[in-house]
């Protein structure tokens, strides 16, 4: 079994109680995406919009309950991100701050492209994107079309598009990865600004997870200065697709721990919501919350061992692939508490179970993290038991 320590049990309360807040807005911004843009001073949605912001660069962050956090690990990451989910996974997505392309900067980023993005993380709440999802090719980095070309002039243009982006409608800068060069090694990932001319993000309507706003983006030669590019100073072989499996990896656990959150978030709806339970029903009940314990648990594992070897992503993957089933099933479950109409008559349930849909197809569907599982156990680096 694995114990937080002093540090992380102060974070989870404090996270725990942030979610709690985050209820009141959940149907809001499940109608209104741009809800998030009146909780900026929310202390959740304040806490992610300068989490992955290194502590050299925000050297006065506010203490939590006499600690720093930074979310620079994917242990810290967990432990907030299972609390805020449970309050609204919606709210989470949607809130500003380095998000996925934070990880990638920590990975690839030189000195002054690092102080370039994390200044305008801190000069205003700031949302960002990370596109590598294409409408044809999905998220196969071998396939993938679209294009980084010299200008002729000394810089760089992007042609070509991506699809399901989060926050990319509303984001002021983001990451891009695009082909600058046939063969394995000829992913590159640039920093880029939605403001040039060329970029065209529009909204994609979802059933679940609303407030990230899923987007579409149209890339039309949109101009990238040299300078943008990621990983310029490191070898081929250590950018590229080899850091999109290093920042996946990184961020998977986190993924899991939105899913428990959703599933944690309806087992409590049940609790609140029913009033008395049967016998039977309490046993199921109860049932539940020690699959939940379990999974918490695996997903804390997962994330100890990504901080300690990032490279191995195997058990983080089994962590994702089975907490977004159990976010599937728990919110389902729910439902039979309240009868064959409750996806009528509960809104929220209803809301959580479909944000627990869309979990499944964060950062890989179940099939894809159940092979990269599979992969481990083959190569022994999972213990079988």
């Amino acid at each position: 079994m694995i114990e937080l320590d002093d540090r992380l049990r102060t974070a989870r309360g404090h996270a725990r109680d942030w979610g709690r807040d985050l209820r009141a807005t959940a149907l809001d911004l499940d109608r209104d995406p741009d809800t998030v843009r009146r909780c900026l001073d929310n202390p959740a949605v304040r806490h992610l919009s300068t989490m992955l912001i290194p502590d050299e660069w925000m050297p006065d962050r506010p203490l939590i309950g006499g600690y720093r956090f930074d979310g620079m690990t994917a242990m810290e990451r967990v432990v907030f991100a299972e609390e805020i989910a449970a309050g609204d996974a919606g709210m989470m997505l949607a809130a500003p701050g380095p998000s996925l392309s934070g990880v990638l900067i920590d990975l690839l980023a030189d000195r002054e492209q690092k102080d370039w993005f994390y200044g305008r993380m801190l000069a205003e709440p700031t949302w960002t994107f990370f596109a590598l999802t294409e409408p044809d090719h999905g998220s196969d980095a071998g396939a993938m079309q679209t294009a980084l070309e010299p200008d002729g002039e000394g810089g760089l243009r992007l042609r070509g598009a991506k699809r399901y982006i989060g926050n990319g409608a509303r984001a002021s800068i983001g990451i891009v990865f695009a082909r600058d060069r046939p063969g394995p090694l000829g992913a590159t990932a640039v920093l880029v600004e939605t403001g040039s001319a060329g970029f065209k993000a529009e909204p994609i309507p979802t059933v679940g997870l609303r407030g990230a706003q899923l987007s579409a983006i149209l890339l039309d030669d949109v101009p990238v200065p040299a300078g943008r590019v990621l990983g310029r100073h490191l070898s081929p072989t250590r950018r590229g697709v080899w850091s999109g499996v290093q920042m996946f990896n990184r961020l998977r656990p986190g993924v899991a721990a939105i899913a428990l959150g959703i599933a944690r978030a309806a087992h409590e709806y049940v609790a609140s919501q029913r009033g008395s339970l049967s016998k039977s029903e309490r046993l199921r009940w109860e049932r539940t919350g020690r699959r939940i314990d379990g999974v918490r648990q695996l997903i804390w594992r997962a994330a100890a061992v990504v901080d300690a070897r990032p490279a191995d992503g195997h058990l983080a993957s089994a962590a994702k692939a089975r907490a977004a089933r159990l976010a599937e099933e728990v919110t389902l479950e729910a439902l039979g508490y309240f009868g064959p109409g409750a996806r009528l008559t509960q809104p929220m349930l209803d809301k959580l179970v479909r944000d627990a849909r869309g979990v499944e197809f964060m950062e890989g569907t179940g099939n894809i993290q159940r092979l990269n599982t599979f992969q481990g156990l083959v190569q022994g680096k999972l213990d079988r038991g």
